[in-house]
């Protein structure tokens, strides 16, 4: 790598996890396709999994009483079913419809929280059955599980920090359980993989602390603004991988 390289990707780093720190989600969907452009895709998602993960008991650990665990238990049963039903539908299934369907579903919610033309009424708790069955299957199939989840608990919690909280301790969860995925395959024991995480870790965690101060300033109306952002720019790399 050369230094206009290592540059990219320090600057790459500190954007996704500011935005992080700001929503609690959405350092994935930035790093890792912009980092794969000059580094392999085998190498850039462990490394990102690794710092998604200590962001996510950072931000939990942080405000632990501001995580919904009640919320979070809902989800988690029909989340497992769910990764069991992506594994097999990963292998029976065209990949391309699939990313254009759950891309258009994605840029459709997106759009609504951009516009403010959503319901501000809480939806109920049955939806968690859907969603985990949908954020596990689109998690195991594309490694984006994430819009699903946002769009039911920004449904279900109208509070900006409990929102934050709650979707970092469910990615946590989450994470962990990719993380052991990822070491039982040796895909965090590479070469330059400690090196690479020990560099990244303090521009996370500048990240998280700049993207917690621009948190605590903004309403809950701007945070969703944001968060329909994020999905739009995730709804557009799916129909970008589709359609490419």
């Amino acid at each position: 790598m050369t230094p206009e390289t290592y540059l990219a990707a320090f600057f790459i780093l500190l954007i996704a996890y500011l935005i992080r720190g700001i929503t609690g989600f959405g350092s994935g969907l930035i790093a890792i396709p912009l980092l794969a452009h000059f580094l392999p895709l085998t190498f850039v998602v462990p490394l990102v999994l690794v710092l998604d993960f200590t962001a996510s008991i950072v931000i939990s650990r942080h405000m632990h009483l501001q995580v919904r665990w009640e919320e979070i238990r809902f989800l988690l049963p029909t989340s497992i079913a769910g990764v069991l039903l992506g594994t097999f539908l990963l292998v029976s299934l065209p990949r391309e419809p699939l990313l254009v369907g759950l891309g258009l579903f994605v840029i459709f919610f997106g759009l609504r929280y951009v516009f403010n033309i959503h319901s501000e009424k809480p939806i109920s708790r049955w939806w968690a059955v859907p969603t985990g069955l949908s954020g596990g299957m689109i998690g195991a199939m594309f490694g984006t599980g994430g819009p699903p989840y946002v769009v039911y608990l920004s449904h279900r919690l109208h509070d900006k920090t409990q929102l934050r909280g709650t979707l970092s301790g469910l990615f946590m969860l989450d994470g962990a359980l990719r993380v052991i995925t990822f070491l039982f395959f040796g895909l965090l024991l590479q070469d330059d993989m400690f090196i690479s995480l020990l560099i990244a870790l303090p521009l996370m965690g500048l990240g998280l602390y700049l993207g917690n101060k621009i948190h605590l300033g903004i309403t809950h109306r701007q945070q969703l603004a944001i968060i329909g952002g994020l999905l739009l720019i995730s709804g557009g790399s799916l129909l970008w991988k589709a359609l490419v």
